[in-house]
């Protein structure tokens, strides 16, 4: 079904050809807003004004004497010093509403023009290790905003770039060889078998063979050994390394379905994928002299990056002793990416604390002419994840959290509120299950989602799980309280009434409603899932200001109006649950 055009373009289009036809030569912007003292306010008439020399108000004036009223808009008035002040009608915004409500699928929402390709780095767990509170923001975060990119009509390509190869490899390795009897006695057949307990092992040997490596001159040794035999392919170590691979995969995939997200084993490449192309890679750099030796290292320098001692701080690519750093991998990674994946944009969601390394090798991408004006790459910095004391979030014993430990107590805590709500015991324990982990996860996700990126935020699951003020949990209950309106209604069913005058609480809603398109665009366009948790936290708000002001099953208002209502209730609901969607959350029928 074709997208709809929002009542903002519709009275866009109008305030700006009367713009045109009062002033034929200037670059007409009305500069359209929503606006508290009316539906919009134009405020483009100042600027224009100061261009043609004019009084602002009474071209204020030229230009609503040029205006068409009567289907779209109601009435325009002249506010202040030249805002032009503009109320839609009744039935503009109940058609607008209708057309959407036809679309099941997307709700009138455009698809891009021009689609490119968009690589989305995130959700980089490393191998070998269990995944702890600090990898939930790249994970929750990526998601979403591959959920609005495929939305809003943009090829996406997912990569999950594991950390799956290095120093620690041939740490680990060496140390089971030296210490079978650990694997065996500790966890059996362990790393035959999928899950949580198999990865708590192989977590605690990665932890037992970094002690003595740290403390074990000779261990080191041969530790440094091993990874120059994993890197020469050697097969026994080579098999190794894969099972290690396997085994974490089988957990990363457990935790991943627990967040209720899609990972796809072809869009795991970790830093391994590359190995075949460092080589080339520091070739290229060296030969286009974008990268220099310095004292055996092939470095590249920038003149605003130093160390504290003034001295240039360079992104060594390939260290003095012939091996390679992750600068390598991550310039490997973009040549793929673009010459390969021919992708236009390349997102990394990746902490905000190794925005200095993502920097550098974006700009030496881009001196080496990988990237460009037309193929572009940015980090989507976020902040870290806070204890309720504003400081890093710790366990009591002052180690990492573990991310399954808090998806665990989230799904824990909210099936607590699903069973306390449901004082009718409408609800069966495999249900109250299911509603538990939908809002749980939910929860996490949104309070994640609702911080913007670059800014920390503090993990409160007492505030995420409560159904007052800005929570998941509040739209799902705004969500499955439409569902419950909609079955009780009984033979009166949703349909359009656009003759009809509407509340002011009506209108509200539906003007919130009609910019969901609009809400897409933005948040996809600056990789911003804020900011349509922020306009469904205001839908539901509104939603919630009209059910108490417009009776819509008792008292029973007459059937046309009922059914208008019922109408509004749907499509309220339908952009609840495909805003939702986009943010990764589900919204239950019941709760």
């Amino acid at each position: 079904m074709a997208s709809v055009t929002s009542l903002t373009d519709l009275v866009n289009q109008r305030l700006t050809d009367a713009l045109s036809a009062t002033l034929p030569e200037a670059d007409a912007d009305p500069l359209l807003r929503r606006s508290d003292r009316a539906d919009f306010q134009a405020n483009g008439i100042l600027a224009l004004a100061k261009k043609a020399k004019a009084n602002p108000r009474e071209l204020a004036t030229q230009v609503v004497s040029q205006v068409v009223t009567g289907d779209v808009i109601k009435d325009i008035e002249v506010s202040g010093p030249g805002f032009l002040n503009v109320t839609i009608t009744d039935r503009a915004i109940t058609d607008n509403l209708a057309a959407r409500y036809a679309d099941t699928d997307r709700l009138g929402v455009p698809r891009a023009d021009r689609p490119g390709t968009t690589v989305i780095d995130y959700a980089q767990p490393n191998v070998a290790k269990e995944m702890h509170v600090g990898h939930l923001r790249s994970a929750v975060i990526g998601d979403s905003v591959v959920q609005l990119l495929e939305f809003a009509g943009e090829t996406v390509v997912r990569r999950h770039h594991i950390g799956d190869w290095g120093t620690q490899f041939g740490m680990l390795i060496q140390y089971l060889d030296e210490h079978p009897h650990e694997l065996d006695h500790e966890a059996g057949e362990d790393l035959q078998e999928s899950g949580q307990a198999a990865m708590s092992n192989l977590d605690r040997l990665y932890k037992a063979a970094r002690r003595k490596f740290d403390a074990d001159d000779e261990f080191k040794t041969r530790a440094r050994r091993r990874v120059v035999d994993l890197q020469a392919g050697e097969p026994h170590t080579l098999a190794m390394w894969q099972k290690f691979v396997d085994e974490s995969k089988i957990y990363f995939f457990s935790v991943f379905d627990k967040l209720d997200m899609e990972i796809d084993d072809a869009d795991i490449v970790g830093e391994s994928g590359y190995n075949d192309m460092l080589a080339e890679t520091c070739r290229l750099l060296e030969e286009s002299g974008v990268a220099v030796r310095s004292e055996g290292a092939l470095c590249v320098f920038f003149d605003d990056v130093k160390g504290p001692d003034g001295n240039p701080v360079p992104l060594i690519v390939q260290k003095s002793d012939g091996g390679y750093g992750y600068a390598a991998t991550d310039l490997s990674a973009i040549r793929d990416r673009v010459f390969n994946l021919k992708a236009n944009s390349l997102i990394y969601v990746v902490d905000a604390r190794q925005s200095l390394h993502f920097k550098m090798v974006f700009e030496t991408a881009r001196r080496a002419g990988w990237l460009n004006d037309d193929v572009k790459a940015y980090q989507l910095a976020f902040g870290t994840v806070l204890g309720k004391d504003g400081k890093p979030f710790k366990t009591r014993e002052g180690e990492t959290v573990r991310l399954v430990d808090l998806l665990d107590e989230a799904v824990d805590r909210a099936t607590a509120v699903v069973r306390e709500k449901d004082t009718q015991g409408q609800l069966s324990e495999e249900e109250i299950a299911e509603r538990g982990a939908q809002v749980g996860i939910g929860a996490v996700k949104y309070a994640d989602l609702s911080t913007s990126a670059n800014r920390d935020y503090k993990f409160d699951l007492d505030q995420m799980v409560s159904l007052n003020g800005d929570t998941s949990v509040y739209l799902q209950y705004a969500y499955a309280r439409i569902q419950s309106i909609l079955r009780k209604a009984g033979e009166v069913r949703p349909a359009a009434h656009p003759e009809l005058e509407l509340h002011e609480a009506e209108r509200a809603l539906g003007l919130h409603v009609d910019a969901f398109a609009e809400t897409v665009a933005e948040a996809a366009a600056e990789y911003a899932p804020h900011k349509m948790t922020a306009y469904l936290y205001q839908l539901a708000s509104l939603f919630t200001t009209f059910y108490d002001k417009c009776p819509v099953i008792k008292p029973e208002p007459p059937k046309d109006v009922a059914e208008n209502r019922l109408f509004l209730c749907d499509v309220t609901a339908r952009t609840l649950r495909q805003g939702m969607a986009l943010l990764g959350i589900r919204t239950p029928e019941r709760l």
